[in-house]
């Protein structure tokens, strides 16, 4: 499936959530965080989980959250994408 069919299935407002990746440091958690609050003012408590990878040198931070807009969503991921200490954004 093509991504532009992808993005032409989803209707907004919607739940989403979102999964940064990056080599662990402690303030990974706080970075990814901090960045999806900027643009989601009320994140539910229990929408934040953090995994470390079998030999703790990667982790990935798990956000679930209301978005209300496509253009919202877009500004998130490209917040994410450009920090120097995410390294993928799904």
């Amino acid at each position: 499936m093509a991504v532009e069919e992808e993005k032409a299935k989803m209707e907004f407002p919607c739940n989403y959530g979102i999964k940064a990746m990056g080599v662990t440091c402690p303030e990974f958690d706080g970075i990814v965080v901090s960045i999806v609050r900027r643009h989601i003012e009320d994140l539910k408590e229990g929408s934040i989980s953090s995994k470390q990878s079998a030999g703790g040198k990667f982790t990935s931070i798990s956000v679930d959250f209301y978005v209300e807009s496509r253009e919202q969503l877009e500004a998130i991921h490209r917040d994410l994408i450009s920090h120097e200490l995410i390294k993928y954004v799904l």
